[in-house]
């Protein structure tokens, strides 16, 4: 199992997540994932929410490290679909989202992501399907 540090440098490739969006991998090991992120002005829409795309980017990359964090794996696997659910709006300070597998099959895997404020409310709901491939 890699530790986090290489995790995190492997995942420096996925620049929108990390250098553009600002995402930060707090926890990875196969089948669960925690990443955060510090919104400022670049992430909020013209009402001054959180944009929808943070969400989804925060989803689609807590999946990612959760399912690709064996780094000497053969297998790499790409999201397929993904749902996002809203449940409730940002109000302000850091996001916590986490994945957490909840079928992993021989081709394709189901996990559920939550997206939490910085008091621990669940924010969003997002399920993601993902497809499994050789790794080149």
């Amino acid at each position: 199992m890699a530790s986090l540090e290489e995790v995190r440098k492997f995942f420096e490739g996925d620049k929108y997540a990390t250098e553009v969006t600002g995402i930060v991998i707090e926890k990875a090991e196969k089948g669960h994932s925690e990443v955060s992120l510090e919104p400022d002005g670049r992430h909020v829409n013209a009402v001054g929410g959180l944009m929808g795309a943070v969400y989804y980017t925060l989803a689609d990359f807590a999946f990612a490290v959760a399912e690709n964090c064996v780094l000497d794996s053969d297998v790499m696997t790409v999201t397929q679909s993904a749902q996002i659910n809203f449940l409730r709006p940002w109000m302000g300070g850091k996001v916590t989202c986490r994945a957490d597998i909840v079928k992993d099959g021989r081709s394709i895997c189901l996990y559920e992501v939550k997206v939490f404020d910085k008091e621990g409310k669940e924010l969003a709901l997002i399920i993601v399907n993902g497809f499994k491939t050789a790794r080149k």
